[in-house]
């Protein structure tokens, strides 16, 4: 198992990499984003429970009628969050990330499906449980969500993989909406990456089992390790992908690449998941650039 000092270091090289590779290339690096809104929006809504398949999702975000009938809810989740996603990409640029911000985020989700709740922190008796944790006092909310953001911005000289991962935790461990808190945690994730220079990241719902784990075991032991490796490997992918398109590789599936190659397929898959050969996830289907 590759440790995760290994995958800071090799985080630090892919992002130095990115960046020669990304400059002048402003409009490619703006087809990349919005291609992946449909999977960052279908991997979201799923882990969520969404029924929303990834083709039914982008069905809806460019207008396009599906073959079955989908509920208003599950097609504002899916608009919604969309929007969400786009809107960060500029404005975790201009703005620190805050309370109001965090808030404001959260009504754009909820917009047109609870706007009774939307924008808004938990309040009086509204408690909220999530498997076996019953999150804190909605009292005790605002106070632990400060105390979140202090840590974070307190702590420059940890790698940001720890920092976002501990901040990821804390927040849903705090679970501060009565609803979509899962959802704006991720977006969240994003929002820090994003305006710290990093590309951002897609957790995966074929990944929910590990990621669920990863709360139990900041619930029960207060670590950060499964965490932290979610997010490492998640960003790894990220600039895999957006490297594979910059530097002008032929890009194939890694299926074919182990047929050219007389490669054990199951192995390079076995690799690609780890992240210890440059491919990417995109639509399912594991890829890599041949440069």
């Amino acid at each position: 198992m590759v440790k995760i000092s290994g995958v800071y270091k090799k985080i630090d090289g892919l992002r130095s990499r990115y960046y020669k590779a990304a400059f002048d290339k402003e409009h490619l690096l703006k087809i990349i984003a919005e291609s992946e809104i449909s999977e960052h929006v279908y991997n979201s809504n799923a882990i969520e429970n969404s029924t929303l398949t990834l083709e039914e999702t982008d069905r809806i975000l460019h207008q396009i009628d599906c073959d079955r009938f989908i509920s208003i809810r599950e097609m504002f989740e899916a608009k919604n969050l969309a929007r969400v996603i786009s809107y960060i990409e500029k404005k975790a640029k201009e703005e620190e990330l805050n309370l109001d911000a965090i808030l404001f985020l959260h009504k754009m989700l909820l917009s047109n499906i609870d706007d009774d709740i939307s924008g808004r922190f938990r309040k009086e008796n509204e408690f909220v449980r999530v498997g076996s944790h019953i999150a804190p006092n909605p009292k005790e909310v605002i106070e632990r969500l400060k105390e979140m953001l202090i840590e974070y911005n307190s702590t420059p000289s940890l790698n940001i993989i720890k920092r976002i991962a501990k901040l990821h935790l804390v927040f849903e461990y705090i679970h501060p909406f009565c609803d979509g808190n899962g959802r704006i945690g991720r977006v969240i994730i994003n929002y820090l990456l994003i305006r710290e220079g990093y590309v951002p990241i897609n957790i995966k719902f074929i990944d929910r089992k590990d990621y669920y784990q990863a709360f139990r075991e900041y619930d029960w032991d207060n670590k950060t390790t499964i965490m932290e490796k979610i997010v490492g490997r998640a960003l790894t992918n990220s600039y895999h992908k957006r490297l594979s398109y910059l530097e002008g590789g032929k890009i194939v599936s890694l299926s074919d690449y182990a047929k050219d190659r007389k490669l054990s397929y199951p192995n390079l898959i076995n690799k690609a998941k780890r992240q210890t050969i440059e491919a990417f996830l995109e639509k399912g289907e594991w890829k890599i650039a041949l440069l």
